[in-house]
């Protein structure tokens, strides 16, 4: 029950009039804080029906309020009842017999009323705390009822989840059952595969050898027997140049003699019709030149006239030259000109090698190219069996990683059950299950509440005789508030740790800025510093040399001192004119009157 609830209903049981207009829910904000609380429930327990004033004494206290008499209260008022007892007690003309028996009687009667009220206080304590009790009671029920109506609808939400999540698996595997069983045979189209290993092989087998059958035949055909020896007779051994002047011996039935004996009667036809071609230009061209030359002579023969002499002279060196061109025209045509004839007859079969060697090549790329295709065809079979071959490889290991994950799903579900079973076996122990009388203390058969309060409890365990369920729920409450803690300071930590991390960083990055000063090589110290360290070295240096000027001049003052005595003289001036002038006034003057004295003497 709310506190304006509880409220409104004191109010109405001491018979406020205006009770039931009022609504509890409006007095729940005065009963927030825990004080207020207190004092809800105390005046709900102690203020009844007695503790209301009538109306007859509501208007006698405000005839007495309008009278203007002074009204006394608490200690005012217990000083005139003391002194009205004590004039009483003086104006008494009673007898001490009589005065007496009504103190005793007075007595008897103090001790009847201090009872009475004494057991009204206790009947009043145990009512306001039977009242308290039961609304705590009251409290304690409907949080429990809405405990258990939050847990029953977790719950079903829970059993409502595991029901579709086990309905959806259900089917799962029905259709996966499905998927493997599933056969056409019912509708005459035969068992539909779902693996390779499950497609009948029978047509590719069959296809392939059929494909290896022509593949066979089609080589039989290009490559019929000889024709390695075909291809490999026209070498460079069988069309060598003929060379004539050695006899040629061979069988007149093989074919290749014939066509040696055919080039060789062709290079001699040759060697002859080029040497009477040749023969013939000569001779022509000499006739030419004969008469082209007779003619030239003839005409200066005609312009001019020689003597006899020159004649026969010229006659006889004309006929030393012809004999010279003779011998030269006799070694032309027995050794040049035949060998010249002879190489040129050499080279008529080249163009017939050539045709022999291109129809060799033909030959050559026609049986290399059937060869390509055979061997094409070779491997594409090669790759679709070795494709087959790694397709049923990859199958075998998936079905083997699928074996190993069912068996460790059943393993897996086999000991779901075991634990299902052990956890019904447990919650059907009537232990565990709800009593009649709720006890607050654990039972020492229930072994589950001992190893939880253990687990709470940890290592602080502490030795009771009774371990009750409130324990239960303080140690958790203890473990709920330590973990908000570490929480806490786990965030807290983290926090630093970040802060500590972006500074380091910061540090990082003002160290690798101090470090290559904004360039890609590492400066293992400071440019500025080093500079000013050079200009510190650099100074140092010029102070050390001159203190060593300085120490030098010094060594050469005191020598010069040390000898000349005037100088000596001009230092203990310069001494007394810095730290004593008075001195220096008097040795000044005694100096002149000596200088004057002598300058007397020398004119005396």
């Amino acid at each position: 029950m709310n506190s304006g609830n509880q409220f409104v209903e004191t109010l109405k049981k001491v018979g406020y009039p205006k009770a039931a207009e009022l609504n509890g829910e409006d007095f729940d904000w005065l009963f927030e804080t825990v004080e207020d609380k207190s004092f809800l429930e105390w005046f709900c327990g102690n203020v009844n029906e007695q503790h209301v004033l009538t109306e007859k004494e509501l208007q006698a206290f405000d005839a007495l309020l309008k009278s203007g008499k002074p009204i006394l209260e608490e200690a005012a008022l217990d000083e005139v009842l003391k002194t009205c007892k004590t004039f009483d007690s003086k104006s008494s003309s009673m007898d001490e017999g009589e005065l007496q028996r009504l103190e005793e009687e007075f007595q008897a009667l103090q001790k009847i009323k201090n009872l009475k009220i004494h057991r009204r206080n206790k009947l009043q304590m145990m009512s306001s705390t039977n009242s308290h009790m039961s609304l705590k009671l009251n409290d304690e029920a409907e949080e429990a009822a809405k405990i258990l109506k939050e847990g029953q609808g977790i719950f079903t939400a829970i059993n409502t989840k595991i029901n579709n999540e086990l309905h959806s698996l259900t089917e799962g595997v029905k259709k996966l059952t499905f998927f493997f069983t599933f056969s056409d045979s019912e509708q005459g189209l035969g068992p539909h595969p779902v693996f390779l290993s499950q497609l009948v092989l029978d047509k590719y087998l069959c296809q392939e050898e059929k494909s290896t059958a022509a593949l066979t035949s089609y080589t039989k055909k290009q490559f019929f027997q000889g024709i390695s020896e075909l291809v490999e007779s026209s070498n460079e051994e069988n069309f060598q140049l003929v060379d004539i002047s050695k006899p040629l011996i061979c069988d007149e039935n093989n074919e290749v003699c014939k066509e040696r004996l055919e080039m060789a009667r062709l290079q001699m036809a040759y060697i002859c019709a080029q040497h009477q071609l040749i023969q013939r230009k000569a001779k022509d061209l000499s006739i030419s030149s004969a008469v082209q030359w007779a003619e030239n002579n003839l005409q200066s023969l005609q312009n001019k006239t020689f003597g006899k002499e020159h004649l026969e002279a010229r006659i006889s060196r004309l006929n030393s030259e012809i004999s010279k061109i003779k011998k030269q025209l006799t070694q032309i045509n027995n050794e040049i000109l035949p060998s010249l004839v002879k190489e040129n007859a050499q080279l008529l079969n080249m163009p017939v090698v050539k045709g022999d060697f291109d129809l060799q090549i033909a030959r050559q790329d026609y049986y290399t190219s059937r060869q390509d295709q055979v061997c094409n065809q070779l491997l594409k079979q090669k790759a679709s069996f070795e494709l087959l071959q790694l397709a049923y490889e990859i199958e075998l290991r998936k079905h083997r990683d699928i074996h190993r994950q069912l068996e460790n799903i059943i393993q897996d579900l086999k000991q779901s059950s075991k634990a299902l079973e052990q956890r019904l076996e447990m919650m059907s122990d009537p232990l565990i299950s709800e009593h009649a009388v709720t006890r607050n203390t654990i039972d020492s058969r229930d072994v589950a509440s001992h190893r939880l309060y253990q687990l709470l409890e940890g290592e602080n365990q502490k030795q009771q005789l009774f371990r009750t369920h409130e324990g239960i729920e303080q140690v958790a409450q203890k473990l709920k508030q330590d973990i908000t803690s570490v929480q806490d300071q786990l965030a807290v930590s983290s926090q630093e740790q970040f802060l500590f991390l972006s500074k380091l960083d910061s540090d990082l990055d003002a160290l690798c800025d101090s470090l290559y000063c904004g360039g890609n090589k590492i400066l293992l110290s400071n440019q500025d510093l080093t500079e000013q360290l050079y200009q510190l070295e650099v100074n140092l240096n010029k102070l050390n040399q001159l203190i060593m000027d300085l120490l030098a001049d010094v060594k050469a003052k005191r020598k010069v001192l040390e000898t000349n005595t005037l100088h000596q003289m001009e230092r203990k001036l310069y001494v007394y004119f810095f730290k004593d002038e008075d001195y220096l006034k008097d040795i000044v003057e005694k100096l002149e009157h000596q200088s004057q004295a002598q300058t007397i003497g020398l004119e005396d």
